[in-house]
């Protein structure tokens, strides 16, 4: 049990990484210009990224079904090259060559190449964080705070129903875990665990999105927490309430002061939507160590959602402004 604790606290501490991540991501992405939509304050932009989810979900599912899973394997390879280069280019010295910073190209490839050549649980991870970072922080600066809350309900509603309805996500979770790339994050519970040879949990109680880098922790039906090799988390669990935190950061009425953190753009109402997160996972760590496998994001999103509006009510931001009615 005290292995599973310790996994848990490393869960938690890669949620942390992730959250803060993009939340130092926030002002380069705006200095940059990364911001990816017109208008960040329509609420269409989160119905069309939800459409394309699923649209994405029925196009991993028919690879898997015919065996094209490579070209899923190197279709995320090359999402984590384009995410990593965005992240790099903002944070490395801007050696231009070109016309693009040749550092944040090399350091993109790099990791990349660690990706195909050797996808060990740590290589895994560490590419997972940067990505994770960098998609939330991409998604916060472009979606304004009433389409970040519909994206967060709308994708929450989507998992719930995907993992307890349909169970369409134990066939794609069984391929992802296959693909050895950064969908999943991996904690191991034993210093010789190597997710190389790991052929992954069975999928008869499997959670997880891959459309959406959705996955939540899973287990084996009835599997003990010292049972198990390691704990599987899908990156989406992590990136899409993290997107409301960097959203929180961003778009916060100027009279939301900063906190203040040196190098981060936070205010009350991104620190509270961070602690909501964390709550929410905790929860959700309780309840897979019970034994059972269960949808991430209504619990992760839903604690983001009640965490961010608690800090704009603190701060005397009035609901209607706070939801982005105002």
């Amino acid at each position: 049990m005290r292995r599973a604790y310790v996994a848990v606290a490393a869960v938690v501490g890669i949620f942390v990484c992730i959250q803060v991540g993009a939340l130092a991501l926030v002002e380069p992405f705006k200095s940059a210009g990364y911001q990816t939509v017109e208008d960040p304050t329509d609420p269409t932009n989160s119905v069309i990224y939800i459409l394309a989810i699923l649209v994405a979900t029925a196009v991993m599912l028919a690879a898997f079904k015919y065996d094209a899973d490579v070209l899923v394997r190197l279709l995320v390879v090359l999402s984590a090259t384009f995410i990593s280069y965005y992240v790099f280019a903002v944070l490395l010295p801007p050696v231009v060559a070109f016309g693009v910073n040749a550092v944040a190209v090399g350091a993109a490839l790099a990791l990349a190449a660690a990706l195909l050549v050797y996808p060990e649980w740590y290589v895994i991870d560490a590419a997972g964080i940067v990505m994770g970072a960098g998609a939330a922080g991409l998604f916060g600066i472009s979606f304004g705070l009433l389409p970040a809350i519909v994206l967060l309900a709308g994708l929450a509603v989507y998992d719930a129903i995907s993992v307890y309805g349909t169970e369409h996500m134990l066939d794609l979770a069984s391929g992802v875990m296959d693909l050895k790339v950064p969908v999943i994050l991996v904690v191991p519970l034993s210093a010789s665990y190597s997710f190389l040879d790991d052929d992954g949990p069975e999928a008869t109680e499997r959670d997880g999105d891959a459309a959406d880098d959705d996955a939540s922790p899973e287990e084996e039906n009835g599997e003990g927490p010292m049972e198990r090799d390691a704990f599987f988390i899908g990156l989406g669990d992590a990136v899409m309430p993290t997107v409301l935190v960097a959203s929180a950061a961003f778009f916060s009425p100027a009279s939301v002061p900063d906190l203040g953190v040196p190098g981060l753009a936070v205010t009350l109402p991104a620190a509270t939507a961070m602690v909501g997160t964390l709550l929410g996972l905790l929860v959700l760590m309780r309840m897979v160590m019970a034994g059972r496998a269960h949808a991430g994001l209504p619990l992760l999103n839903g604690g983001a959602i009640g965490g961010y509006l608690v800090g704009a009510l603190a701060s005397g931001i009035p609901l209607a402004q706070a939801v982005g009615l105002a």
